[in-house]
This record gives structure tokens, sequence and C-alpha cells, in this order.
């Protein structure tokens, strides 16, 4: 029997080192295999190019717009 003075071996320096180099490796490995089994990125409208021209806003319409997105979209 043990006495209750005496440390266990669950937490050895070894079983942790072990411990964290699976699931280093365990993290690498699911990274790999999501970023090779991510689907195609579709190609997408491509932006006008810079500099874009400034155009005037209103502050009232822009409020309107706003909020009635926001009442229409449920937040």
């Amino acid at each position: 029997m043990k006495e209750s003075g005496e440390k266990s071996e669950l937490c050895s320096r070894r079983s942790i080192l072990k411990g964290s180099a699976i699931l280093l490796v365990g993290g690498l490995a699911g990274r790999i295999s999501t970023a090779y089994s991510a689907p195609e990125p579709l190609a997408e409208k491509a932006a006008p190019p810079l500099p874009w021209k400034w155009i005037k806003l209103e502050p009232l319409e822009a409020g309107r717009r706003a909020y009635n997105f926001y009442l229409t979209r449920k937040g």
C-alpha cells in the first residue's frame, strides 16, 4: 500500500511531455486534413479598380435604410 505522502505517477514530467506531443500531432493532423478537404472558393465578381469615386450620402436616408434593413433582417 502506498502512503499518503507519496506522489502518484500520473503527473510525471515524461507523461506531461508525451501528452503534449500527442496533442500537438493530433492538432496538426486535424488542421492538415481540414485544409485539404475544404471546398474551392467560389469566384466572385472583381471589385472595381481603386480609387473609387466618392459618393455623398444623405444622413437621414442612410439612417432610414439602416433601420429598415435591421427590421427586415431581424437584427
